[in-house]
């Protein structure tokens, strides 16, 4: 026994009964194979919903693209670099 853990006689006792399985009760008899799917709240998104946040992340990559060519460009660079794009995000995170 743990010193900073105190249980009653009654608590041990249950804990041991459990424990050893001779004793059960309702909530663990509601544990079953079926029981999650039944109890679990729909968390699917519709159609709209889907379509409104692809656009939204569309936007966002097309947005974070047309700002680091724009850094590329100032900077002479013919391609877009990784560190482009790391110059430009803190500013894009902030605007969006």
């Amino acid at each position: 026994m743990l010193g900073f853990l105190k249980l009653g006689s009654t608590a041990i006792a249950r804990a041991i009964q459990i424990e050893n399985n001779n004793v059960t009760n309702d909530a663990e008899n509601d544990v079953g194979a079926g029981s999650w799917k039944r109890n679990r709240v729909p968390s699917g998104a519709n159609a709209n919903e889907l379509k409104l946040s692809c656009e939204l992340v569309r936007q966002f990559v097309v947005e974070a693209v047309q700002r680091a060519a724009t850094i590329a460009e100032a900077e002479g660079a013919a391609t877009v670099a990784s560190t482009h794009l790391e110059r430009i995000l803190p500013q894009l995170l902030f605007d969006f």
